[in-house]
């Protein structure tokens, strides 16, 4: 509850602006020519984490993200033994496992260097780094030495909690943000919509404040569309029932995983009409919000086991995208139509795009980008 508080992460507003503008200057620089936008968007949500978590000043937080991109990439791909458990032999053949544990363990001696780095800045006094007054791991080595804790706060569990915020906050920010410009890409009505409140938002403006983005409500329904046809964690996380149980007629014997395919729910058009086309409209006027009270739609999962990252992750999104819609217009590279661009998507624990998003920028006549 301590670690991302609304107060906490309002606190990091201004990495979150130094960083969405550092990639609204790369992009002005390179207007007219074709940008990978997708490792863009990617690079910036996990400079924004790593800041937040870390600090500005810190050796290792380039390393970790990197480490953590591996594992995600690892995580998302086939593998039989997924399919065949039993049959051992299958994960030495593939590899995967052995490839895995040495990322995890690259991981586990990273942030245990980065913990030991915060806990002697701590210890004497040496704050902060010019961020936010404290990043989360000196918030959670505060927590850490309160004598009144339940259950001790062990260091395996801050690096836990750190690599769940980099998994789940950075995943979701900047996954969503990718689908979101690809959809609104594939229909240019949106696109334009979208722009046009934005613009007339931030009218006589040079840029977009956080302040600003409660007045995009069409840029919230476009994001609640987007996390519909396309959840971050299409899978969520796995439960496993804690007594035997009958669903629907179905058996669940205790301690049985359970897989909840949240990408699925989203298309079924029992609860969804046309449920395969973006039209960000169909939540005008309802009270649907991916906040775990609606069972037909969880992005972010329900119950005591959402994310806990929703607060942290939301403002990744909005910011970045209003930006990006308040200073550009974009364009698929010559020869490419709207209807020709590659939606196709891979399937894993995340559920990114196939084939990365390049797109060609214009800065928009009434605002120059400084």
């Amino acid at each position: 509850v301590e670690l991302l508080t609304a107060k906490r992460v309002q606190s990091f507003e201004s990495i979150r602006q130094e960083e969405v503008s550092g990639l609204v200057k790369y992009i002005s620089s390179n207007q007219g020519s074709p940008i990978n936008l997708t490792k863009k968007i990617f690079s910036l949500t996990y400079g924004i984490t790593s800041r937040a978590a870390f600090g500005k000043i810190c050796k290792d937080k380039d390393s970790y993200s990197v480490v953590v991109e591996e594992i995600i990439k690892l995580d998302s791909g086939f593998s039989l033994a997924d399919l065949y458990p039993s049959f051992r032999v299958l994960e030495l053949i593939s590899g995967l496992r052995q490839k895995a544990e040495a990322q995890l363990q690259k991981s586990d001696e990273i942030l245990q260097s980065i913990i030991n780095e915060h806990r002697a800045n701590l210890e004497s006094g040496r704050i902060g780094e010019g961020e936010a007054k404290d990043d989360l791991v000196t918030v959670l080595l505060k927590i850490q030495q309160l004598a009144d804790l339940e259950f001790p706060l062990t260091d395996k569990e801050i690096k836990a909690i750190i690599w769940n915020i980099f998994g789940a906050g950075g995943e979701t920010s900047s996954t969503s943000v990718d689908w979101a410009m690809s959809e609104m890409v594939r229909n240019p009505k949106v696109l334009k919509k979208a722009q046009k409140e934005v613009r007339q938002v931030c009218h006589g403006k040079r840029d977009v404040a956080e302040a600003s983005l409660r007045e995009l409500k069409y840029l919230a329904l476009v994001i609640k569309e987007t996390m519909r046809l396309h959840p971050p964690f299409p899978l969520l996380l796995p439960r496993e029932s804690r007594e035997n149980c009958e669903i629907n007629g179905y058996q669940v014997p205790s301690r049985t995983k359970l897989i909840i395919n949240a990408w699925a729910m989203g298309r079924d058009p029992r609860y969804w009409s046309e449920a395969d086309t973006f039209y960000p409209e169909r939540f005008l006027n309802s009270s649907i919000d991916f906040k775990g009270t609606d069972l037909e739609y969880i992005p972010f999962g329900a119950g005591r086991r959402i994310c806990p990252g929703i607060s942290f992750a939301v403002p990744n999104i909005e910011l970045p995208l209003a930006k990006l819609l308040f200073h550009f217009d974009w364009e698929l590279p010559s020869g490419l139509s709207h209807e020709d661009l590659d939606m196709t998507e891979t399937f894993g624990v995340t559920a990114r795009r196939k084939n990365d998003l390049i797109l060609i920028p214009t800065t928009h006549a009434n605002f120059s980008v400084k």
